[in-house]
């Protein structure tokens, strides 16, 4: 898989060197910990404009379905207790 143009190189200066603590999005240190919930936050709105992008064009491409989850959920709504 290619390479995201979004990583950032740790303090020595090599961009592979922080692959070990992508995985987490921690790296352990205190002093990092507020950017690395920002880079969490960023990556988290950037999953979910993606995942909202792809159910809207799926749902251009098929509008039959759509439609049937769009009743599904409205059912689902008038059926639900308060």
């Amino acid at each position: 898989m290619s390479e995201r143009p979004d990583r950032i190189p740790d303090a020595s200066g090599d961009p592979g060197a922080s692959h070990g603590s992508d995985a987490t999005g921690t790296t352990g240190t205190s002093a990092s910990e507020p950017q690395s919930d920002a880079e969490r936050r960023r990556r988290r709105a950037r999953f979910l404009r993606e995942l909202a992008e792809a159910r809207e064009l799926r749902d251009r491409v098929q509008p039959r379905r759509a439609k049937a989850a769009r009743l599904r959920h409205a059912m689902r709504m008038r059926t639900f207790r308060w």
